[in-house]
């Protein structure tokens, strides 16, 4: 998730990590190797340890796939499921967009 590593303070990205818990894709085109696509992800939402995520797969103009996935907020050290804390997930959103938690 490099997102978090260039958002998120050094000190959480170096007590968390993050595992994938599921993905959802929906097919939409075919893409091919030389394709030039572009995906755009969006945090939807945080909520106790787990962050949820929407990502659109684009050919230009065409969407060739979308996919909503669920990730797992981990301490690094236990390798227990882990809340972060409102002043880290604040990075990820602006003033406006903040979610509940």
């Amino acid at each position: 998730m490099d997102h978090w590593r260039a958002l998120a303070p050094s000190e959480a990205v170096a007590q968390h990590l993050w595992v994938a818990l599921k993905h959802e894709i929906t097919y939409r085109k075919p893409t091919f190797l030389n394709d030039d696509v572009i995906a755009t992800v969006l945090l939807e939402k945080v909520q106790g340890a787990r962050a949820f995520y929407e990502t659109v797969i684009r050919r230009g103009e065409e969407v060739l796939a979308e996919v909503k996935s669920s990730w797992c907020c981990v301490d690094a050290s236990t390798l227990r499921p882990a809340r972060l804390a409102r002043e880290v997930i604040d990075h990820f959103f602006a003033p406006e967009e903040k979610p509940a938690q």
